[in-house]
């Protein structure tokens, strides 16, 4: 429980004032006052169409203790600390707790998989310590210090996903969490269009291990060359993953389940062992491998890693759900990378019966954007029986599937696909779909999950 003292020493620096009741304390942070709970500490935020001070009221009717504040507000006998900037403030609060706590964090980034490598993380770890993890992908400026406030004296090991929109960023991230550990899980034209360049998102991504201490641990891509180069950036020891002879921490041998999972090798220093994961497709061997690397680093055997991974369920952004006359949707509408896009189609393609993919933009991509949409249209030949392109931004995928040999079909909108779709399906179909959130196909898998009276499929 953070106490009156903690939040005036911890946000040094932005305090301007503060009242409190006496013996007040605090059982969390919150930024949204929808959310608030007895106990609650409401950071009263700024943003472009919102300012939070407007909901202080809500949040004290909901059982908040106190608020941080840069305007007055009507206290009603709650604590109110007064601070020049709300956010800065609970940057700072974070870092002095976290600071607090004998706990050692292992921050994680990559422009793919990095919510799946913090859940199989977390898994493995929690299977020995105490462990604080990031909840879905929450991995920004505000949610990390958010969820450091969450830290107790039980917490042995925290789990952090770090995000990035621009350089700079994961400093940020990294001064405020200060991590023993840093995983990079690769490194590709995510954000681009604001990082401006692929060697930007590398150094960006790099601003992680370039933070570690010289007896922390840098977990690195070895089949990445953009990654392994990062081992010249750090002062930290590195353990290299992936498939590769260099590997440190070596996956061979991989054997897929489809929807059920998949089998491998994992070898370190001499020692093989075989391993199960219940997450679909054989690009999770390396997330995989990396929760190993890491938990290896942390003391763990590869015996209680084995055991820990067949366990592991990770909530993942792709869903199986029943469809339209018996077939199968994989929703994968969430989010999408010309990287992304391929292992969903690798999955697809180790699927029985007719496998259908239905694929949109892949938005932020700047200058990659053609080259990675023409890369995807390459990669579907052999993948897919059927192919269908949702909008004209992603017209050039589909000519370059048909140039590579794959029939596909160009439709403008996630409507009319769903009408195209609905008779064509039958029972024993696997259909993927996927694109940018932005497209909203997540209409379509709605539309092909439901009967035509709107009822469950």
């Amino acid at each position: 429980m953070l106490t009156v003292n903690d939040i005036l020493e911890g946000t040094a620096g932005t305090l301007v004032a503060a009242r409190a009741p006496e013996g007040a304390t605090f059982r969390r942070g919150i930024i949204d006052s929808r959310k608030a709970a007895e106990g609650d500490l409401f950071f009263a935020l700024r943003g472009e169409n919102y300012d939070a001070h407007d909901f202080v009221p809500d949040a004290f009717k909901s059982g908040a203790a106190g608020a941080v504040v840069s305007r007055p507000v009507e206290a009603g006998g709650r604590a109110v600390f007064h601070v020049s900037d709300p956010l800065g403030a609970l940057q700072r609060l974070a870092s002095f707790w976290r600071r607090r706590h004998d706990v050692r964090v292992v921050g994680i980034t990559g422009s793919v998989g990095k919510t799946t490598c913090k859940e199989l993380t977390a898994a493995v770890l929690s299977s020995h310590y105490r462990t604080l993890k990031s909840e879905a992908n929450i991995n920004t400026e505000i949610g990390i210090p958010l969820t450091l406030l969450q830290l107790t004296k039980e917490h042995e090991r925290a789990v952090l996903e770090f995000g990035m929109y621009v350089p700079g960023d994961i400093e940020l991230l990294a001064d405020i969490a200060a991590p023993d550990v840093g995983v990079v899980t690769n490194v590709g034209p995510v954000h681009m269009e604001r990082a401006g360049s692929i060697g930007a998102i590398g150094a960006a991504k790099a601003e992680l291990v370039e933070a570690l201490p010289a007896d922390g641990l840098a977990v690195l891509n070895g089949d990445d060359p953009r990654v392994t180069v990062m081992a010249r950036w750090t002062k930290a020891r590195t353990l290299l993953f992936g498939l590769g002879e260099q590997c440190d921490v070596r996956g061979s041998d991989i054997e897929t389940r489809g929807l059920d999972g998949i089998s491998f090798t994992i070898t370190h220093e001499g020692k093989s062992v075989r391993a199960e994961c219940p997450l679909p497709g054989r690009h999770h061997v390396y997330p995989a491998l990396a929760a190993t690397a890491v938990a290896l680093g942390e003391g763990m055997s590869l015996k209680e890693i084995v055991a820990a991974l067949a366990e592991a369920r990770a909530a993942l952004r792709l869903t199986v759900r029943g469809g339209v006359n018996g077939c199968t949707i994989i929703d994968d509408s969430y989010n999408a990378s010309p990287d992304s896009m391929v292992a969903a189609l690798d999955l697809l393609a180790e699927l029985p019966g007719r496998r259908i993919a239905v694929l949109g933009h892949m938005r932020e991509l700047g200058a990659a954007e053609e080259e990675g949409h023409r890369r995807v249209g390459r990669y579907t030949k052999g993948r897919c029986d059927a192919l269908y392109v949702v909008g004209d931004d992603a017209r050039v995928l589909a000519e370059e599937a048909r140039a590579a040999g794959q029939d596909a079909t160009l439709i403008q909108s996630a409507d009319e696909a769903a009408k195209a779709l609905r008779n064509e399906l039958r029972e024993g179909d696997h259909v993927l779909v996927k694109a940018s959130r932005a497209v909203g196909l997540e209409s379509l898998v709605d539309a092909l999950t439901s009967k035509p009276d709107g009822t469950s499929g």
